[in-house]
């Protein structure tokens, strides 16, 4: 196939009915989940001013977002890569005299410059919340349980949560293992790629027991403890198991503390979210900080397209065909009851080739027989 017959540019596709069908049951299923919590849904533009977008958030990797000029403004404008951000300034600004703790949803693409294997679709569907003004135990239970509630929600069974302290380091440098200036980014760098040789090259080798206090959670935190010999996380693993005593009915719950991808901006807690049978992580979430207010927030993000994967064929609603001539009333109860009809259009279709597995004749269903 030449370039000229590619009609999409890699990492975009165009989404056909089953599968568009699939991702908006599970939208409307978790963001129904989301509103019945008190979550108030906002719809941020798609586009931003660059400058915007990046200083809500430390971290924020602008190298993944598309970016050009305004025409109007001539400043640089960025098309999100990431919505929290997003919310994070309507939160700073919009809403910055709203009551706290404040309780925000959303659902949106998102567009990355390049993606990565285990999801290389450039174009993404987010879904999420954000719970603004805390990061207490008490947040970050409320956000993991609704997480797990809304898969559950649409669909998603067997669900695991992996736990993990972004600032780790940071925090056991201070006082347990001090490093040499300069080298806490070599230091993550080599945990997140669990490198014990490099981690010892780098000068990390008090570090290595960090690359083994991973598993379920009771049994890393007990590992994690033996290593936190001066107490400096002693607060962050009482938390980890108030926050894990109150999911453990609801999910698998496992640590991997010096875990990073994907946490570019958290602060003392984050979270990835898996199903058994689905490849690579459902969604991410954790506290953090919004710049320019220095405010505190506890969030989630949802890959719809990946739960979207999870809906198994017959989940679309059934389809009637209506003949000329059909009961009026009846076919508008059927809609109500979650049926779904297209009407005759013409003497020669066949509904079974539309996809219908039903016709209506007066006030009676009939199964069409193939």
């Amino acid at each position: 196939m030449s370039h000229s017959d590619n009609l999409l540019p890699e990492g975009l596709a165009d989404k056909l009915p089953e599968r568009s069908e699939a991702i908006t049951l599970s939208m409307r299923a978790a963001l129904d989940v989301l509103w019945r919590h008190g979550y108030d849904r906002v719809r941020p533009p798609l586009v931003e001013f660059e400058k915007s977008l990046t200083k809500r958030m430390d971290g924020l990797q602008t190298r993944k977002m598309f970016r050009f000029v305004d025409p109007v403004s001539l400043r640089t404008l960025a098309l999100r890569s990431d919505i929290t951000p997003q919310i994070g300034r309507i939160a700073a600004t919009s809403m910055a005299d709203a009551p706290r703790p404040l309780r925000l949803a959303y659902c949106g693409e998102i567009a990355l410059i390049k993606a990565d294997q285990l999801a290389p679709s450039r174009e993404q569907i987010h879904l999420g919340g954000e719970l603004i003004g805390s990061d207490s135990v008490a947040a970050v239970s409320e956000i993991v349980s609704l997480t797990i509630e809304a898969l559950s929600a649409a669909g998603v069974e067997d669900i695991s949560v992996d736990f993990t302290l972004p600032d780790l380091v940071d925090t056991l440098s201070e006082n347990d293992f001090p490093l040499a200036k300069g080298c806490k980014e070599q230091v993550r760098r080599e945990l997140d790629m669990k490198d014990a040789g490099g981690l010892k090259s780098v000068g990390g080798e008090a570090y290595l027991p960090l690359l083994y206090a991973t598993g379920e959670l009771h049994e890393a935190l007990t590992k994690l403890r033996r290593i936190d010999s001066a107490g400096s996380l002693a607060t962050r693993i009482e938390a980890l198991e108030k926050i894990g005593s109150k999911l453990k009915e609801k999910a698998r719950i496992t640590l991997d503390p010096t875990e990073r991808h994907g946490f570019e901006y958290q602060s003392w807690f984050g979270f990835t979210i898996y199903a058994d049978g689905v490849r690579g992580a459902l969604g991410r979430g954790g506290t953090y900080r919004i710049g320019g207010r220095e405010e505190v927030a506890t969030g989630f993000t949802l890959y719809v397209d990946k739960i979207a994967e999870v809906k198994r064929s017959g989940a679309t609603s059934p389809l009637v065909y209506l003949q000329t001539g059909y009961d009026e009333i009846e076919a508008e109860r059927l809609r109500r009851g979650g049926y779904r009809t297209i009407y005759q259009i013409g003497e020669e279709e066949n509904p079974l080739s539309m996809g219908c597995s039903h016709r209506l004749e007066g006030k009676e269903l009939i199964e069409i027989e193939t």
